[in-house]
């Protein structure tokens, strides 16, 4: 099985993983993934988040997941841009997820960051994907 958007993958797991009310989700960790999970993990979205080294230099990417009052804090994860159609906005386009409730993560030229931190540096980007 070839694997073309390891992103939509890694939401997936996520939104799979929480359905069934696991702790954690583990998958092949990549530096877009480890960052994505990083950006989640600022914004309270998940727990720890973990990189661990496996044999034939390969990394696992381990995110713990948040629960509240029994329900998942991630209600909806949804990839925007995908390989085949790629979305860019500018600075003054940039998506305003649930009135800012939500956050749309974005992959700007200084790293990737969640919509509002790139409104306030002024830079547009890629919008990866939205979470409310």
């Amino acid at each position: 099985m070839s694997m073309t958007d390891p992103i939509a993958d890694m939401l997936t797991r996520i939104r799979n993983a929480q359905a069934i009310g696991l702790d954690s989700v583990s998958m092949p960790s990549s530096n877009i993934k480890e960052a994505i999970a990083r950006v989640l993990q600022e914004e309270g979205y998940v727990g720890e988040v973990q990189v661990a080294e496996l044999p034939g230099n390969k990394k696992e990417l381990t995110i713990g997941l948040r629960y509240f009052e029994g329900r998942p804090v991630i209600d909806e994860l949804q990839r925007v841009s995908k390989p085949g159609l790629r979305i860019y906005r500018g600075k003054d386009e940039l998506p305003d997820v649930l009135g800012g409730l939500g956050v749309a993560i974005i992959s700007t030229s200084q790293g990737l960051m969640t919509d509002r931190a790139a409104r306030s540096k002024g830079i547009g980007g890629e919008v990866i994907c939205v979470v409310s």
